[in-house]
């Protein structure tokens, strides 16, 4: 009985961040809007208020809750998979580091569960460092959302935002480097990730003299399934249109229904790669730490692919 209790709650969890990833921005600003035609336009007045006024929160650190990162539904999600983080290296808070998070997926699961909860327990395992995942920063202008994300410790991915935190030792700033664009590549088995061309995080990281760290979600890209268009393609084409003019790229995917499927993701932090402080660093400064880099994700994804279960003879494409 209490078994199958456990799975029911982790089925609700796993639903309820579904539905929030799809529908909660548009859900409230249109009821925030509708609000306004009704007796309780007095509710909509004084939460866009609210906002005008702290509109500045989330690029000063947001408002982080460690009540909310610690909610009980956060762990029920997790055991779902389940999803597990692993360490591999010690990251002093004595330091910032951008961390950079590989491979997108669809809904970034393994990097939220891992940085946004602290369910796989990344407290206990990197003490006195605070992390945040840096999103789009278009979604923290829907009411109520922001307010949901910055208590989850999420940030906006825009450069005073992320300047603020990587300016205070102790933080760690989650980038998912490939961006929308790898979403509509991740299928099951395959480990492709977009980097070759992305070095504003790395240039980030110089300016700031933060450490960069690899981090690889095993597992990832087998939590759902989506209908992949061939590169060409009139439809892909489309996708990549939509992503330039709104920063989402619409992906067709199916898992359990609307739910993922319960696949493991092993979230592995790799060890840092100490960066000297630049603020206007070179192109050549910027390309070589950017190698290092490449170098370090593949040697990490060849040192824990096997254990996190990808075939041996399986690569890691860099594209």
């Amino acid at each position: 009985m209490a078994g199958a209790l456990k799975k029911h709650l982790e089925l609700l969890s796993v639903f309820q961040c579904v539905m929030t990833f799809l529908f909660f921005g548009a859900f409230f600003t249109s009821l925030l809007c509708y609000l306004l035609f009704t007796r309780l336009w007095v509710v909509s007045v004084l939460y866009f208020v609210w906002w005008v006024i702290d509109r500045d929160t989330p690029e000063r650190g947001g408002r982080r809750s460690d009540w909310m990162r610690r909610w009980r539904v956060w762990q029920h999600m997790t055991d779902y998979y389940p999803i597990k983080l692993v360490k591999t290296a010690a990251l002093p808070p004595d330091r910032s580091y951008v961390l950079g998070s590989h491979p997108h997926g669809i809904m970034c699961s393994g990097a939220a569960a891992a940085f946004c909860t602290e369910a796989p327990g990344f407290s206990r395992l990197f003490p006195g460092l605070r992390p945040c995942l840096a999103l789009l920063a278009g979604l923290f202008h829907l009411p109520l959302y922001r307010e949901y994300m910055m208590g989850l410790g999420m940030c906006p991915v825009s450069r005073p935002s992320l300047a603020f935190l990587l300016s205070r030792p102790g933080n760690a700033v989650a980038i998912v480097v490939g961006g929308a664009v790898e979403s509509l590549d991740c299928a099951p088995g395959q480990h492709r990730v977009t980097l070759r061309s992305r070095t504003g995080f790395v240039r980030l990281a110089l300016q700031h003299g933060a450490a960069l760290v690899p981090v690889y979600s095993f597992g990832e890209n087998e939590v759902f399934r989506q209908l992949v268009f061939p590169p060409g393609s009139r439809l892909r084409h489309l996708q990549l249109r939509f992503k330039d003019l709104t920063g989402f790229a619409p992906c067709f995917f199916w898992g359990r229904g609307p739910l993922p499927f319960s696949s493991p993701i092993t979230v592995v932090v790799g060890s840092p790669i100490p960066v000297p402080r630049r603020p206007h660093p070179t192109p050549a400064e910027v390309a070589h730490y950017h190698e290092l880099y490449v170098g370090q994700l593949c040697q990490l994804f060849e040192r824990h692919k096997v254990s996190c279960g990808v075939p041996a003879s399986c690569q890691l494409s860099v594209v």
